[in-house]
């Protein structure tokens, strides 16, 4: 049992990186949207954000709520899969 806490801990930690790396590349105005790298972040990270972006839309100022959310929707589920194994 520890081994798939651990994983899914891992996972979880893995998944929010990638969450924040993205909203970080957001607020740099200068950062090459085609770069391979950012690529894959945004390819990683848009299914799970577009769902969220669709039941919370941006704010009128353009402040996209939706990776907060992602990440609350995340650790909810990851806690509840970690109770479950325990």
């Amino acid at each position: 049992m520890p081994v798939i806490v651990t994983l899914l801990t891992t996972l979880r930690k893995a998944i929010w990186l990638i969450i924040i790396i993205r909203l970080v590349l957001s607020f740099l105005p200068n950062v090459d949207r085609s770069h391979p790298l950012v690529e894959f972040i945004h390819t990683i990270t848009e299914p799970i954000l577009a769902p969220f972006r669709a039941i919370l839309p941006a704010t009128r100022i353009g402040i996209d709520f939706s990776p907060m959310l992602a990440i609350f929707a995340i650790d909810l589920v990851f806690y509840l899969l970690i109770s479950l194994v325990n």
